[in-house]
């Protein structure tokens, strides 16, 4: 038997529109489909009905599939002729393990392609009318994994030269919130710099905070923010207060609704 292919495809944020137009190819020819928890469910809609669909979302702590087995997956799939469709949440390259996969999957002589997608921080923080960098605020970006920032000592970042970037988006932080907050003050960033916290990013449900990093550690706490959530620290949070958009659209919407 001839051996498959595997498309490492980024499905972009919660809202389904926001897939590529390769992305969803990709889906359709699929007859495999190895999905992660954050996407969106609809797009398997768009698979063969045949096709099929393994779920390996992964938790805080409650991994459905360890990183091992899901490596072992899309060989064996491969390996059966089948064209596997590797579904991540956002981009496969940002915080997504792509190149672990794509490693193991040359070692076995499998071919892929890695398909981008619209990555969690500039998506969510678009739709909340934040745009990342800014001709006024912003000429700098960093994307930072909330995952690496505990309390405990066991990250490794340099929090004096983050501190100097103009845009900060923290994926998945909210758990270590008060750390990030602490660590920057006490790196060089103003108690004053705005922060944002995007909650269920691009979806119906999508709500945002804002403070500033002296505040919005209690701010999430009585708003009893959970992931997933992008945190974006800057000056361009600001820019929110003009360009916000798809939450008015929502209440609207929401508005409409009820008085029908």
């Amino acid at each position: 038997m001839s051996k498959g292919k595997v498309y490492l495809v980024g499905a972009g944020p919660g809202d389904e529109k926001l897939i590529t137009v390769k992305g969803l190819e990709c889906i359709q020819q699929s007859d495999c489909i190895v999905y992660d928890r954050l996407i969106n469910p609809s797009l398997l809609g768009y698979a063969p009905k045949n096709a099929e669909r393994i779920y390996c979302g992964k938790l805080p702590g409650k991994h459905m599939l360890i990183q091992e087995e899901i490596h072992e997956i899309l060989v064996q799939k491969a390996l059966e002729g089948k064209i596997v469709t590797r579904l991540k949440g956002g981009d496969p390259g940002i915080f997504g393990r792509v190149g672990e996969e794509a490693s193991v999957l040359k070692q076995h002589g499998i071919p892929f392609e890695i398909v981008p997608g619209v990555t969690a921080s500039v998506a969510a923080a678009e739709y909340a009318g934040i745009p990342l960098t800014h001709r006024e605020y912003a000429s700098s970006v960093a994307l930072v994994t909330g995952h690496g920032c505990k309390e405990n000592g066991s990250d490794h970042l340099n929090w004096r030269a983050l501190s100097g970037i103009d845009t900060i988006a923290f994926y998945m932080g909210v758990g270590n919130l008060q750390n990030i907050c602490r660590q920057l003050m006490q790196n060089g960033k103003a108690p004053g710099t705005p922060v944002a916290i995007i909650e269920n990013g691009t979806t119906k449900v999508q709500r945002t905070i804002s403070g500033t990093l002296d505040t919005i550690s209690q701010l999430a706490a009585s708003e009893k923010i959970t992931n997933p959530a992008m945190i974006i620290v800057g000056e361009v949070v600001k820019v929110r207060e003009q360009a916000m958009w798809f939450e008015d659209t929502l209440y609207k919407t929401k508005n409409n609704t009820n008085t029908q």
